[in-house]
């Protein structure tokens, strides 16, 4: 141990527990928004700190104040998001304290993380997984002489939350320099862990081959330096994982809203296993006089007194700052390039998207695909991936357990490394347990960061009924996805859309969900040949936010008009309706082809001329997007309708049988929307 080194973290410690009791001091004043501290936990985290490089990505937790004053923050900074304040350099007020986000060119890279317990550790392993990938690829920093690592900060209570077994089965499986610092108080909130988990987390991880564990004492400053600096050094020449678990007190109360002294009966014995006294005794034992440790002490107490007081002067945020970085800016934002270029045969829409990735992979060494069964063997169960893993290799285009919170999760640590993956979860269906990351984390990143850091990736979903795909294969979940803000939302009715949404996609900077209907892929369901397309050019893309008006038409005097809006499968039942009706100089067709952005414009346009209208699809109506749609158009187009606007989707049922007859029955068809359209016409 270098005695510099116990000096400046002695100095760290002091300057944490600082904070911690100017906090309780003036409690009343910075209780207004809830925060943590490090107290009990300094020693480990400032051991971690100190070691860290700026190449390194570190997501630390809720209580991991003095992990980044080491990183080279000032109590300052900190404190004015304690405060919530406007120059708040994470989150410019809208986080929580301790809720880094940071992207500073000396200090190890933050990306955004929620404080929702254990959810890091995806985020986390997806930055080990894009950067062990940049390594294969020979897209890392070639100049850098001590290559980087990934620090995953857990509490050993979130340890039992499924989505940590799945990032530490990637890790281990892909072996990736990661390294998961587990620090265990041996408390949830009022739950201690005699209640809660069978094991501690050195224990769990023995379960995950390839996953080395050791167990320290985190309280004490040089043991944890030390058995730190071992594991660093190991996963930065290694390259594999490690998980430390540090055995730590909590000295402070779970959260300013929830206090120890409540529930805790361990306090006693807490204390006496405090780091404070503990360090101070290395520095004594070291040959620090009594006067230079008091010295330390009261430079970080003044220093923390006056960086207080310049922080509860400081600026509040702006009403207008709400409205801000919710997105970043996309360079698309007009359609370019050959629609339907001449001499091109008509393909299939499942090979247009194909066509499209094929096309990216090959220009932009920053692009791979991941998901279940996408791999060379199969290619995805719908061929979408088809020769894909054959062309570019298993390292780009490669299968993922079933494992859909860590397909959409690790997005945002491939993001962060500044790569663009393409992921897919199977089926509409089995995207509920990726939910959580993609509302939790990917979704609010651009936000909460406050711009710093966008998740830019595709998310490709297999949607709708199809071939009686039963109650398991046939979901539409659009209403679900649409009330996730921060994600931008296409659902295309045919190939060549799909290509130049997919294209846009990827030179966005911002998530996209990709809702791809099965039912069209091949155009075998009868009356969807309308989603074969010419095949775009390589260089055609279609910005997100601008409808189709399909078979537009004048208003006429005496004459019945009626706009269908409408998305995916319900174009072609809108398109063959009116075509079966004979009624295609009387019906405006409005394919949105993007459901966020929407295209609100044209959408009102054409009802404020026809004055009837229908939302036409496949979910089940009720709480759906289209009545919510619905709602909108009646809100702004009131004056000028003749009936009601009306929807039309799938019966409000539970599931979508299996039994074909039951299944036509639940859905929508041509035929159901002839007998919605000619109720409209006719009101």
């Amino acid at each position: 141990m270098k005695k510099d080194t116990l000096q400046k973290a002695f100095s760290k410690l002091c300057t944490a527990k600082a904070m911690t009791e100017l906090y309780e001091a003036n409690f009343k004043q910075v209780s207004k928004y809830v925060h943590a501290t490090s107290r009990g936990h300094e020693a480990i985290q400032i051991a971690l700190g100190l070691q860290l490089l700026p190449q390194d990505y570190a997501f630390p937790y809720y209580r991991d104040d003095a992990m980044l004053l080491s990183f080279g923050l000032e109590p300052y900074d900190l404190m004015l998001q304690l405060l919530a304040k406007r120059d708040d350099p994470f989150s410019g007020g809208r986080s929580y304290y301790s809720h880094p986000s940071l992207k500073d060119e000396d200090k190890p890279k933050i990306p955004h993380q929620s404080s929702a317990t254990g959810m890091q550790a995806i985020p986390a392993t997806g930055v080990a997984m894009g950067m062990q990938y940049k390594e294969l690829q020979g897209l890392d920093d070639k100049a850098l002489k001590v290559l980087p690592f990934v620090v995953c900060s857990l509490g050993d209570a979130s340890v039992t939350e499924g989505e940590i077994a799945e990032a530490f089965q990637m890790a281990a499986l892909k072996q990736l320099p990661v390294l998961y610092l587990v620090q265990d108080n041996g408390w949830d909130i009022s739950a201690n862990a005699a209640e809660t988990r069978a094991q501690n987390a050195f224990e769990y991880a023995q379960g995950f081959h390839g996953l080395e564990a050791i167990s320290i004492d985190g309280a004490n400053f040089t043991e944890s330096y030390e058995a730190l600096e071992k594991v660093i050094n190991t996963i930065r020449t290694e390259r594999r994982p490690f998980l430390v678990h540090a055995k730590v007190p909590l000295l402070n109360h779970h959260t300013s809203g929830v206090r120890m002294e409540w529930y805790r009966d361990d306090l006693d014995e807490a204390r006496s296993r405090d780091p404070y006294p503990v360090i101070k005794q290395q520095l004594i034992d070291f040959g620090f006089s009594s006067e230079a440790i008091e010295t330390i002490e009261n430079t970080a107490k003044t220093k923390v007194q006056s960086d207080f007081e310049k922080a509860l002067k400081a600026e509040d945020p702006k009403p207008e700052d709400l409205f801000t970085n919710d997105f970043a800016p996309t360079p698309i934002i007009e359609e370019k390039g050959t629609r339907s270029p001449e001499g091109a045969e008509k393909v299939v829409m499942v090979d247009c998207a194909l066509f499209a990735v094929e096309e990216l992979m090959k220009k932009h060494k920053e692009c791979l695909l991941y998901g279940q069964d996408v791999g060379g063997r199969l290619g995805g169960v719908f061929r979408e991936a088809a020769t894909l893993a054959q062309k570019f290799g298993d390292d780009r285009v490669f299968n993922t357990p079933i494992q859909e919170a860590f397909i959409v999760g690790s997005t945002v640590g491939m993001s962060a490394v500044g790569l663009k993956p393409i992921v897919e979860v199977q089926f509409a269906d089995y995207i509920w347990p990726g939910l959580n990351q993609l509302f939790t984390e990917v979704s609010r990143s651009c936000y909460l960061s406050n711009g710093k850091w966008p998740v830019s990736m595709i998310l490709r979903v297999p949607i709708g009924a199809y071939g009686s795909g039963g109650p398991y294969h046939s979901s539409s979940v659009e209403s679900v996805i649409t009330n996730i803000r921060g994600i931008k939302i296409a659902y295309p009715s045919n190939g060549a859309d799909l290509k130049g949404l997919m294209k846009a996609a990827y030179y966005d900077p911002n998530p996209v969900v990709i809702l791809e209907h099965k039912g069209l892929y091949w155009s075998k369901v009868p009356g969807t040949q309308g989603a074969t397309s010419i095949e775009p050019s390589e260089d055609y893309v279609l910005p997100f936010g601008k409808a189709w008006v399909l078979q537009e038409i004048w208003k006429q005097e005496n004459v019945e008009t009626l706009t269908i809006v409408t998305y995916g499968m319900g174009v072609h039942w809108a398109m063959n309706a009116s075509e079966a009706l004979g009624m295609k100089d009387q019906i405006e067709v409005i394919d949105l082809r993007t459901l966020f952005p929407l295209d609100e414009d044209t959408v009102m346009k054409s009802v404020k001329k026809t004055g009837k209208c229908l939302v036409v699809t496949e979910e089940p109506s009720n709480n759906s997007f289209a009545r919510a749609l619905a709602g909108k158009i009646q809100e702004d187009c009131f004056k000028y309708l003749d009936a009601p606007v009306m929807t039309i989707g799938s019966e409000n049922m539970p599931a979508i049988p299996l039994n074909t007859i039951l299944e036509q029955t639940m859905i929508p068809s041509t035929e159901k929307v002839k007998l919605r359209i000619n109720e409209l016409i006719n009101y």
